[in-house]
């Protein structure tokens, strides 16, 4: 594990900004680390407000948008509302057909089939819009690339509104509009919406000719804030906006839907990385393991009793999924270790077997094993699909688009990507995926990175000071949870492994110079016993955290990694 300490910023920037704020020093710096410098950027960053919003029209296409959907409703045309199995997906048609209901009769959902259609529009859901009357697909979080298709429906009389958030092709669908702040013609301020988001600025745009704002739009920000988490956007800019207005919903009043999973789980208060872990998860399982329909129809439904009903159902799939790719992650980790492909700078594995629902999630758990651009195979149809994954810093999009003579198609972001090809290609695919990430990563970054925001003592951290960083929060790309370095630590002597199999760690830590004492638990770091044993000195990089043990709360270090002092 490398552990990286954050540049220093410059000294008068801030001095600066802790006088105008009368901050102590490391809150000021990790501030300015995080490209806030005046009072003003400070104002924005822990005060956000719903009117910092940008201008939805300053989207590229925003005003055809409006313009074919106002003429939809004024004709009593039929709409679908379109997108994607996964949370990004189900929570946009989940918002934008929810809203339009409140304007227009003729408004229905459809998602599409993980293991029939694949990811994006498909031509089974186009000839759905035809055989049942649809003149007008609203495509959320998917589209771009689908210039063919939209062709298509444009011939059979079916426009097109595409809201996406993925980087488009050289070509764009002539769509009657197309929403995609990544178009290189778009002159949108902020770039890194997930598809919810985008979603939202076409609610936002269509609600501004009624005089509405934001302000008014706040009971669908629970599913943006949902998406963004679950999406892994960065949250800054207007995903922090988003996100906290969002978490602030989801914690006082949330859709029926989004409490029903909420009632299940014993926590008071919801930040982002539990909507990642506890709300996402259970949406996702719909998409994985039935379909991403019984997520849309939970995200919907104003009944709490039927939402209670739904949420179980997808509490289940979710328990099925876990078992799923929890067997299917050995599975590929004995595949590695049989092909002897441990010191391979890649890993792509593939059975024709394992469950389309979970690949993404194994890809996930092999980049903790070997951490590493990966890729899981499965078959899909007569052809092969995968989830793809990155480390951090390692573009795996553009590694896919130099291997892109092997694939039939592909799309998704710099981290995260899916893929198809036909199953004679697998082989010199995989080959020259291994010899693209071989001739451009930087070798230091198949080493897990622990970045570091400031070396502080224990006695730093009192209550004030986790008061203040509790409102650096929501957390995520572009603004992660800080992460502190604390040297000549010693365990007081209670330190052990805890857990059912004994692989966690907690232990009491303090320092000789002094009486500053701070418990501190370390999950999956049971191993690392023996460097703190025996009141041998170490030093521990952290994050801060509330334990709520039958309602008492206090602060505790969670550890990320330790090592010996030398």
């Amino acid at each position: 594990m490398r552990w990286t300490l954050k540049p220093k910023p410059q000294t008068e920037t801030v001095e600066a900004l802790q006088k105008a704020l009368q901050v102590d020093w490391t809150t000021a710096t990790m501030l300015v680390q995080r490209g806030i410098e005046t009072y003003e950027d400070a104002k924005t960053f822990f005060r956000p407000r719903l009117e910092d919003l940008h201008d939805p029209f300053l989207m590229k296409d925003m005003d055809k948008a409006v313009a074919r959907i106002e003429k939809a409703i004024a004709n009593n045309e039929s709409i679908l509302v379109y997108g994607d199995y996964d949370v990004d997906g189900t929570t946009s048609v989940a918002l934008m057909s929810s809203y339009l209901k409140t304007k227009h009769n003729l408004v229905y959902t459809y998602i599409p089939n993980r293991y029939d259609e694949g990811y994006g529009i498909s031509y089974k859901g186009i000839n759905f819009a035809l055989e049942n009357g649809f003149s007008l697909i609203i495509a959320l979080d998917c589209g771009i690339k689908a210039v063919e298709k939209v062709a298509h429906a444009k011939a059979l009389g079916i426009d097109f509104i595409i809201c996406d958030h993925h980087r488009p092709a050289d070509k764009i669908p002539e769509a009657a509009a197309v929403l995609d702040p990544k178009r290189e013609d778009c002159e949108y301020p902020f770039k890194e919406l997930c598809g919810c988001g985008v979603g939202f600025k076409l609610v936002q745009a269509l609600a501004s000719k009624e005089g509405k704002t934001a302000n008014d739009l706040t009971e669908y920000l629970d599913l943006v804030a949902t998406a963004i988490g679950a999406d892994i956007v960065p949250i800054d800019g207007e995903n922090r906006v988003l996100a906290y207005f969002g978490l602030m919903v989801i914690n006082t009043n949330p859709r029926s839907g989004i409490k029903a999973i909420l009632d299940q789980v014993e926590k008071t208060e919801l930040t982002i990385t539990d909507v990642v872990f506890i709300i996402a998860p259970r949406i996702n399982a719909a998409g994985r393991m039935k379909h991403g329909n019984y997520a849309v129809t939970l995200l919907t439904e104003e009944e709490p009793d039927m939402a209670e009903k739904y949420a179980a159902e997808i509490n289940d799939y979710n328990l099925d999924r876990r078992e799923t790719d929890k067997q299917i992650t050995e599975e590929a980790l004995k595949q590695i270790e049989e092909q002897k492909e441990q010191n391979r700078l890649t890993t792509v594995v593939y059975h024709e077997d394992w469950h389309k629902g979970v690949i993404g999630i194994v890809a996930s758990r092999l980049t903790e094993t070997y951490y590493r651009p990966t890729l899981v195979f499965t078959r899909s149809g007569h052809k092969l699909a995968a989830s793809a994954r990155s480390v951090r810093d390692f573009d795996i999009y553009n590694a896919l688009e130099n291997c892109k003579e092997h694939i039939e198609q592909f799309g998704g972001h710099k981290y995260a990507a899916g893929l198809t090809l036909e199953e004679e290609n697998y082989e010199a695919f995989k080959q020259a995926f291994e010899d693209e990430v071989s001739r451009t990563i930087d070798r230091s970054l198949l080493i897990p990175e622990i970045k570091i925001d400031a070396k502080i003592d224990l006695k730093d951290i009192t209550p004030k000071f986790h008061r203040i960083l509790k409102q650096f929060a929501p957390y995520g790309p572009s603004n992660m949870t800080p992460v502190f370095l604390t040297e000549n630590l010693i365990d007081t002597g209670y330190g052990k492994c805890v857990g059912a199999d004994k692989t966690h760690l907690r232990l009491t830590a303090t320092q000789p110079e002094s009486a500053s004492r701070m418990v501190a638990i370390g999950f999956s770091m049971g191993d690392k016993f023996d460097r703190i044993s025996e009141g041998k000195p170490f030093k521990a990089v952290y994050s801060i955290d509330e334990n709520e043990w039958r309602g008492n709360v206090s602060l505790q270090l969670k550890l990320r990694d330790l090592k010996k002092q030398k």
